[in-house]
């Protein structure tokens, strides 16, 4: 009985003591072995080696990029605004001695860091060089971060603003310019659609008393070439005339004509070749 217990304390012993000399640390991390209390090495993932009761492993450090959301803060622009703003950061461990033993938690100090630079860059902005320029604030806050945690062994890959939330007030007053501003565009366009019309509405009336014109004239332009190729006498021109007069009385107004002496000196020619063809008409 007393060589079973023996053996089995000596299995529980050989045990531990593999569980103490063999470490597996697992992809994309890494633990900080300390021998004696000091700094020793750095495991790296896969086997690692022990002495035990010696080295001791300290927890393990993920190395892969990290999202660190924080709450939203107040900030006070330059215009003496208060906004709220929400800020997500993405981060990395490169160096996990400097991030066991350069700070004690690179979280907290990375927060409290970003919103002290925060306040300092927003500070020096008006509200709204703050909601146009997000990216110039991206990029001075992560040149400040990843300078400031580069001895933590922390490289601040992207700074990202998710929110940033002016009073209500002012949200209000955002919205109404807003509608104004639309509205006046709208009038804008509205009135700049109607001028365009008409514009092309008188340009199309210009070319249309133009064609008119220039057709008008092209048939008085047919007209005279016909009668000048013709040679007409004025007997066959006072006898058009007669023909129009009837068309001329149709018009309203029109009570009082004025005949050209070449047309009377005409109708005088054409009565004097009726009376002379026509024995029945008395002449004077």
């Amino acid at each position: 009985m007393a060589e079973l217990i023996v053996g089995i304390v000596v299995a529980l012993l050989a045990v531990v003591l593999v569980l103490r000399t063999v470490r597996i640390i697992p992809q994309a991390r890494a633990s900080n072995v300390e021998r004696l209390g000091r700094y020793l090495r750095t495991l790296e993932p896969g086997l690692n080696i022990l002495i035990p009761f010696v080295d001791r492993p300290r927890q393990l450090i993920d190395l892969r990029e990290q999202v660190i959301s924080f709450e939203p803060r107040s900030v006070i622009t330059e215009d003496n605004l208060v906004v709220d703003i929400d800020t997500v950061l993405y981060v990395q461990v490169t160096d996990p001695r400097a991030a066991a033993y350069e700070i004690a938690n690179f979280e907290q100090a990375i927060e409290q860091l970003t919103v002290t630079t925060l306040r300092n860059v927003i500070g020096s902005l008006d509200l709204e060089k703050v909601l146009t320029s997000r990216e110039h604030i991206n990029s001075q806050l992560r040149g400040v971060l990843d300078e400031a945690s580069g001895k933590w062994g922390i490289r601040v890959n992207r700074v990202e603003l998710k929110a940033i939330d002016p009073p209500p007030s002012i949200k209000e007053s955002m919205e109404k310019q807003m509608r104004a501003d639309r509205e006046k565009r709208a009038a804008i366009l509205t009135a700049e659609g109607v001028r365009q019309a008409r514009i092309l509405t008188a340009e199309g009336d210009r070319q249309a008393a133009i064609l008119r014109a220039e057709g008008q004239a092209k048939a008085i332009d047919t007209v005279f070439e016909a009668i000048h190729r013709n040679d007409p006498d004025p007997k066959l021109l006072a006898y058009q005339y007669l023909q129009m007069l009837p068309e001329l009385a149709k018009g309203p107004g029109n009570t009082f004509w004025v005949i050209p002496s070449e047309v009377t000196a005409a109708l005088q020619n054409v009565t004097k070749a009726f009376n002379g063809t026509n024995p029945e008409i008395p002449r004077e």
